[in-house]
């Protein structure tokens, strides 16, 4: 393959359109550029987990290839034929959580982040991934999408609240939970 990326900016975009491919320009709002704008920022955010240290090496693993698979929902939308994920992948999450899951303690609040800054980036990364599934869903409304890209993103935020509770709970036995009242009828 050749470069793909040779001239960083071309000023097409300049009038606020963007090329889908096959010179098929579209408005920059346009649900599909949205939801690859969420995945590359999803991507982003995953980064800024990874880069931290002391991630246990099965999570840092899940992690990377999260974002390879930010890559591939992309890569489905631009070229419909091009299927990455099925349900082989959508269940290896689900085993993963559960795998997280299985010694964390049950919840009967919901959490606050801010306990830790790997965990607070990890829930930064699972309400940017409930974006972008909002937006897959949007688009899946518009055009076909693959049902399980649909599936993983969800999958995707659950784990990554697992992790934010795990690496929250490597530094302290206690979570910051939500400290609500209740109210009262006068």
């Amino acid at each position: 393959m050749g470069n793909r990326l040779t001239k960083i900016f071309t000023k097409k975009g300049d009038d606020g359109t963007t090329d889908l491919g096959g010179n098929n320009r579209v408005e920059k709002f346009d649900s599909q550029i949205i939801v690859y704008g969420e995945l590359d920022e999803l991507s982003a955010a995953i980064g800024l987990i990874t880069c931290q240290e002391n991630i246990p090496p099965d999570i840092q693993d899940f992690l990377q290839s999260a974002q390879q698979e930010m890559f591939n929902i992309a890569g489905e939308l631009s070229a419909p034929e091009f299927q990455s994920l099925d349900e082989k992948k959508v269940v290896a999450v689900e085993d993963f959580i559960d795998q997280i899951n299985e010694n964390l303690p049950a919840l009967k609040e919901f959490v606050v982040p801010g306990e830790e800054i790997r965990s607070a980036q990890t829930h930064m990364a699972r309400a940017i991934c409930r974006r972008a599934e909002r937006s897959l869903v949007k688009l899946s409304k518009e055009r076909d999408v693959n049902s399980f890209a649909l599936k993983y993103l969800n999958r995707l935020s659950d784990a990554f609240f697992v992790i934010a509770r795990l690496l929250a709970r490597e530094s302290s036995t206690e979570e910051q939970l939500w400290k609500h009242e209740k109210a009262t009828k006068e």
